[in-house]
């Protein structure tokens, strides 16, 4: 089946990477409680896009993987302890901003050790699926919505 390009993706507003950019490689987790819960963190002052909320993760630094950057990051940030192999990858975004396009990798954790507690100042908040469109986003984060209420 054909789409006509007046429907559907065709529509869709995009917006295109322009050439030169550098690619910034990011990686978010989904923290998912016993109760189907996940996790967000809201970005603080001073940072840019402060007050929007997120999943929790942060840059892959030179010599990490994704993985290894969430185990670090989840330490850093939230004094939590997980493994690589409770970390599942279920999706990613693709999103130019202004500066350099974001490359972001989505995983969904349900086992860590400790208590996630804010470490740099950021709100934290335990969402249903179905209210995570109640939190505003970075453009990037957006569209993980979905598929994440998908999975869950």
């Amino acid at each position: 089946m054909t789409m006509e390009p007046d429907r559907g993706c065709w529509q869709a507003e995009v917006r295109e990477a322009a050439p030169g950019l550098p690619i910034l490689l990011v990686a978010a987790v989904a923290l998912i409680d016993a109760d189907g819960r996940v996790l967000l963190a809201q970005r603080p002052e001073g940072k840019s896009m402060a007050g929007l909320w997120e999943f929790p993760g942060g840059k892959v630094q030179a010599g990490e993987t994704p993985e290894q950057a969430l185990i670090r990051e989840l330490q850093e940030e939230l004094g939590i302890d997980t493994k690589g192999s409770c970390l599942a990858p279920i999706a990613f975004a693709s999103h130019a901003y202004d500066a350099f396009h974001l490359l972001m990798p989505l995983y969904a954790c349900r086992v860590w050790r400790g208590n996630p507690e804010s470490r740099e100042g950021q709100a934290l908040r335990w969402v249903r699926p179905a209210r995570l469109r109640d939190y505003p986003m970075p453009p990037a984060d957006e569209p993980l919505i979905a598929q994440l209420q998908d999975l869950l």
